[in-house]
């Protein structure tokens, strides 16, 4: 993507909103511990305390603060979803490149196996393979990856496909330039902007899945704070206590909203970029 197409999108008001609130979700996941008034895993009262001095937001099931578990609580999430997105992408991006530019019987092996991981859905999969691997924080964003890569290398395979025949690629190989070389110098920066909008689509839906494996139990595990796993652990006591649920639920929904919007923004300036060129 270009400094000026990059400029645009970021004069979009949608981008400039999610980059707001995506930034606000950041800030507290990596300030918000130093400035917890206890540790997360701190006993300070009764389980489903009301809010008052010792715990402003009142205490979850255990009797540990909530305020101290949500400020400790994002990291992972944010962590796991961006790495996890950043390598299925990656690796995503290098498969349907690869199949894109070798054709023949590289192209169909790659993407005929592509396309046998795509018919599992992203979730069915990941529980898959957390059922045939212990869970664990290093882990998971492995996990995460494996469950995009199909889905990216087909958008990769597409928009390389338009690309492998153009008139730089045909110079580049006559001047005898690698394989590889021309893969990463010619066919990649032509393909970063599709890459680009689709890094922000599936990082969305990683915060979802994360957050998913978490409340259903194959996620991280008690005592880690984790804002998964502070729905499923609290929300027995939504009616005693509902801060425990209600503020892990807005900073997941704050945080998915901002990286929706970002992309949103980013894929419409795109295309009316796109179409605007077209018509010149």
């Amino acid at each position: 993507m270009n400094t000026a197409l990059l400029r645009r999108c970021l004069r979009e008001p949608r981008v400039r909103v999610g980059v707001v609130l995506t930034g606000l979700v950041l800030l507290i996941t990596f300030v918000g511990p130093f400035f917890s008034p206890h540790a997360h895993n701190d006993i300070v009262g009764a389980p489903y305390t009301t809010p008052n001095g010792t715990a402003l937001l009142g205490t979850d099931y255990l009797g540990e603060d909530v305020l101290s578990r949500v400020l400790a609580g994002g990291r992972s999430i944010v962590w796991i979803a961006f790495v996890g997105t950043l390598l299925g992408v990656a690796v995503g991006a290098a498969i349907g490149m690869t199949a894109a530019y070798s054709g023949g019987v590289v192209d169909e092996l790659l993407m005929r196996t592509m396309d046998v991981l795509r018919a599992f859905p992203p979730l069915v999969l990941i529980l898959l393979l957390l059922a045939m691997a212990k869970a664990s924080e290093g882990l998971m964003p492995l996990i995460v990856a494996v469950a995009w890569v199909p889905q990216v290398a087909r958008v990769a395979y597409g928009a390389a496909r338009e690309v492998v025949s153009r008139e730089y690629v045909e110079s580049a190989e006559t001047l005898g330039a690698p394989r590889l070389r021309i893969v990463r110098k010619e066919i990649l920066p032509n393909v970063m902007t599709p890459l680009m909008v689709e890094f922000g689509l599936r990082l969305t839906w990683s915060i979802g899945i994360v957050t998913a494996m978490s409340f259903l139990g194959v996620g991280l595990q008690p005592p880690a704070a984790d804002w998964g796993l502070m729905i499923k652990e609290n929300y027995q006591g939504l009616a005693l206590q509902p801060w425990g649920v209600v503020l892990p639920v807005l900073c997941i929904a704050v945080f998915t909203f901002g990286t929706n919007l970002i992309t949103e923004g980013f894929s419409w300036t795109v295309a009316r970029v796109s179409s605007q060129e077209g018509e010149s």
